[in-house]
């Protein structure tokens, strides 16, 4: 399963590693050629210049020439020169001893050339003398040394630098591919997770259609029928409107507003429109405020409302019949937090790595299509905020969100309320402020599993 995950992503990666080595190969074997050529160039012109030094002492000798003339101040590493004479039609004679034998066309009397004389290759020259010639020759086998050795060290460094190219390349190619696989990946569950869970409810709505359809029935079992398709209609659009504000959110995500709310406040009213769900589920939905310092933040406040809302929904639908939920709002140093506390069953520490993942549920309980909490991360991030999942003191989950503190706004002061709604909607005490200690909330990745 392992091979047959990497086995499109090594494929893709070989491809552009081959085929960036294959261009790096091409441009290296043409600077190779032109560095071959230049070094070339290079090494002849230097002999031509030597030679064409020494035809100029040649020049300023007296008749005869000889062979001890040549410059005494060459170094005793470079070849020597040779020198000979010779007449337009006749046959040259050797100055220098054991020169070579030069044979009457092999040297030019325009440019110099380059010949072979025995079993060597040598670069000629010649000026006229006086009624006859003078030539001078060197031996281009040090030159033909010095390219050898360029050459043989290019064709054994290219084959390595290109092999190593190529693996890193492949690397490379592996280790930037792999947020695109996983976005991919992602997609594909994403897909096929949205296809099952909108199929789930078109499947009963058909499955009731056909039901009411195949036979005459009573008016009471139509109505029965036409409430059950209501209430998958209503799961319907309840998903794809989930859906459609995360795409949006994720093609291009609204800035955050720059105006502070008031968690409190935003608080409240989110319980209130959770009050008659938890009084149908005999639960106790409380909100609490425990700081004693402003509790403002920079967010969009439907952003955060829809947050909090999405954390009491979950708290109240996995919270057991006579349990209590909690909304607790407060400060830890610098940061403003609240957190949302029932007393359900909780969520393992091995199922909060996933518990972000969209459709991902850590429960088998009914109800839900996983995509709550998602929502809650996308607002979470946007907003520069910070998760901390626990458990509760009554033994449920814990899910806290903290933010960077905010000014009031206009400088006054935020609420600092220490009430708490009960069910009915009314004010009671708060709990002791030593119930919970205000620590620091420490950070959880923002990818753990919908319960």
């Amino acid at each position: 399963m392992t091979w047959l995950r990497w086995k499109p992503r090594l494929g893709h990666a070989a491809r552009v590693a081959a085929v960036t080595t294959a261009v790096v190969a091409v441009v290296y074997v043409a600077v190779a050629l032109a560095l071959d050529v230049l070094v070339g160039h290079r090494l002849t012109r230097d002999v031509d210049q030597r030679l064409s030094e020494r035809l100029s002492d040649a020049r300023h000798q007296v008749l005869p020439l000889r062979a001890d003339a040549d410059r005494t101040d060459r170094d005793v590493n470079e070849a020597p020169v040779f020198l000979w004479t010779a007449t337009a039609g006749g046959p040259a004679v050797a100055v220098t001893p054991n020169a070579p034998a030069l044979p009457q066309h092999a040297w030019s009397t325009s440019h110099p050339t380059t010949a072979t004389l025995g079993s060597g290759t040598f670069r000629l020259a010649a000026t006229p003398l006086k009624g006859q010639w003078a030539v001078v020759g060197q031996s281009l086998a040090q030159a033909t040394h010095v390219r050898g050795v360029l050459i043989a060290s290019e064709i054994l460094v290219g084959p390595v630098l290109l092999l190593a190219l190529y693996f890193g390349s492949l690397a490379i190619g592996l280790k930037a591919s792999a947020p695109v696989e996983q976005a991919r990946r992602r997609q594909l569950e994403f897909t096929a997770d949205a296809s099952h869970e909108l199929r789930t409810p078109l499947s009963v709505i058909e499955a009731e259609v056909g039901l009411a359809l195949s036979h005459q029935r009573d008016a009471g079992y139509y109505r029965a029928s036409l409430e059950r398709v209501a209430g998958e209609g209503k799961r319907l659009h309840r998903i794809v409107e989930d859906l459609l504000w995360l795409a949006r959110f994720d093609s291009e995500p609204p800035p955050p507003g720059d105006e502070p709310v008031d968690l409190v406040t935003i608080a409240r009213n989110c319980a209130k429109r959770f009050e008659p769900i938890a009084a149908a589920r005999n639960l106790q939905l409380s909100v609490a405020s425990r700081a004693t310092t402003p509790t403002w933040i920079k967010a969009p406040p439907e952003w955060i409302d829809r947050l909090l809302g999405a954390l009491i929904d979950n708290a109240c639908r996995y919270s057991h019949a006579g349990g209590e939920v909690r909304v607790v709002v407060g400060r830890s140093g610098a940061r403003v937090l609240f957190a949302v506390e029932d007393s359900g069953s909780g969520i393992a520490p091995e199922d909060r790595s996933g518990l972000f993942d969209r459709f991902q549920r850590a429960t088998d309980e009914p109800g839900g299509a996983g995509l709550g909490l998602a929502i809650a991360d996308s607002v979470v991030r946007s907003t520069g905020g910070r998760w901390d999942i626990g458990e509760s003191p009554s033994g449920g989950a814990r899910m806290e969100v903290s933010w960077h503190a905010a000014a009031a706004r206009d400088g006054r002061p935020g609420d600092r309320s220490d009430s708490q709604l009960g069910p009915d909607g009314g004010a009671t005490p708060s709990r002791p402020s030593d119930d919970k200690p205000e620590l620091e909330p420490e950070p959880v990745p923002p990818d753990g599993t919908h319960r």
